[in-house]
């Protein structure tokens, strides 16, 4: 038995590296600074190591060979979830340069919201980092902050040490929309959240007269969506009259038509208020299972996000039309390729086509996979990298025990050889 220290977290998505393990064999116990996202996920137990063809145990190579048959004849097939590490992220862009798939990581429906914002007018952001020694004031917009990142607060706003701040327990949060689901919130004077709540597909036109507010424009009515227009006021002059404000925002919780406008017009308000006296930063949440990851590898390898097109001989993107489920349910792939490396719960989508997982151990199907090769998980299984949600840090993980369980990377690459 063995206890390690400091060992940074693939799960959280806020890249926490101070959780201390104990190593028995190749079960895992979370024994310090565990949170109810991180301390589930390291200790899931190994149940599945030899991979599977048909339901039967078979070995690696016989796996290997019968995912690369599956592929060798198809038009269109898929790579789904692309919930992994950089490595892996790296050897599943290669196989689908190979192949001629489609790419297309598992949260991107909700990280278009800000793609789509970024692309059509940019915003201005900020990192972990200036959170945790400059902000002052935090506004959360339509997302439980808490029950995203449990640790978050802990680790970046009611921290002892700030580089700008003498003392972060007079930092003031404030969520717009969704209530938190516990206290982690309350600083550690005491003070509690201000919240105003409202229905999710109210948010657009509550933001939109916040933003309104800010930019000094008046605003004739008592109440917007069951928020008094006087609260707005009062968060449009806490904005403004803050040092160091930031907001955030879950992409993936707007889950309404056009929610990127609502993301489009966050970041356009953050840019008012850095027109004034005073400065203001946007914080997209993320970062968990892979997907920032996901898309940073595939942006710098091809110049776009994780839903690409290989079959062209040169990768095509479309926010649209190259979504995977999309895709299956018209008949226009004929394979699916399911890479989660993360996450036992995240299935892939029910299909009668062919169909090949690389995913963690323990997973449990309603159909069984034509091939299921099970994979060590970064950060556990294998040491590797991973990007947090700020997207400006790759962590670097540990591998704490020895399970015999291949990497993605190795899996993928050995079907792209064989292939």
């Amino acid at each position: 038995m063995a206890e390690i220290t400091e060992v940074p977290s693939p799960f959280c998505g806020i890249g926490t590296d101070d959780l201390t393990i104990q190593v028995d064999g190749v079960a895992l116990k979370v024994v310090k600074n565990g949170c109810a996202v991180n301390t589930p996920a390291f200790e899931q137990a190994i149940t599945d190591t030899s991979p599977r063809v048909e339901g039967k145990e078979v070995s690696l190579a016989v796996a290997i060979a019968k995912a690369a048959a599956l592929l060798k004849n198809t038009n269109q097939p898929v790579i789904g979830g692309c919930a992994t590490d950089v490595n892996g992220m790296r050897a599943l862009l290669a196989l689908a340069d190979q192949s001629g798939a489609v790419v297309d990581n598992m949260n991107f429906t909700g990280a278009r919201n800000n793609f789509l914002a970024l692309q059509d007018s940019g915003w201005m952001n900020t990192t972990l980092a200036e959170v945790k020694n400059r902000c002052d004031v935090l506004l959360v917009v339509g997302a439980d902050l808490e029950s995203f990142s449990p640790r978050f607060f802990e680790r970046y706003l009611w921290n002892e040490g700030s580089m700008f701040l003498e003392d972060t327990g007079k930092r003031e949060v404030i969520y717009l929309g969704q209530a938190p689901s516990g206290q982690a919130s309350t600083s550690p004077k005491g003070q509690k959240a201000s919240v105003f709540e409202c229905a999710n597909e109210d948010l657009p036109e509550v933001v939109a007269v916040l933003r309104a507010l800010v930019k000094g424009n008046p605003v004739r009515v008592d109440s917007v969506c069951g928020i008094a227009a006087a609260d707005l006021q009062n968060i449009a002059d806490k904005l403004l009259a803050a040092s160091y404000s930031v907001v955030t925002w879950a992409a993936g919780a707007l889950a309404y038509r056009q929610a990127e406008l609502t993301v489009q017009t966050i970041s356009e308000m953050i840019k008012d208020i850095n027109n004034r006296d005073t400065r203001s930063s946007g914080l997209p949440l993320g970062g968990k299972e892979g997907d920032q990851t996901a898309n940073q590898v595939c942006g710098w390898t091809t110049g776009y996000p994780a839903r690409t097109r290989f079959s062209s001989g040169f990768p095509e993107y479309d926010p649209y039309l190259y979504d995977s489920n999309t895709l299956l349910a018209n008949g226009e792939a004929d394979a699916l390729l399911w890479v989660q490396a993360f996450n036992t719960d995240a299935l892939p989508p029910a299909t009668n086509l062919p169909m090949i997982v690389v995913g963690r151990s323990g997973m449990a199907f309603a159909k069984e996979p034509d091939v299921f090769i099970p994979v060590g998980t970064p950060g556990i299984d294998h040491a590797g990298h991973a990007y947090r949600m700020d997207n400006v840090i790759a962590i670097r993980l540990k591998k704490l025990r020895e399970s015999g369980l291949p990497s993605t990377a190795d899996v993928l690459n050995a079907i792209e050889q064989a292939l």
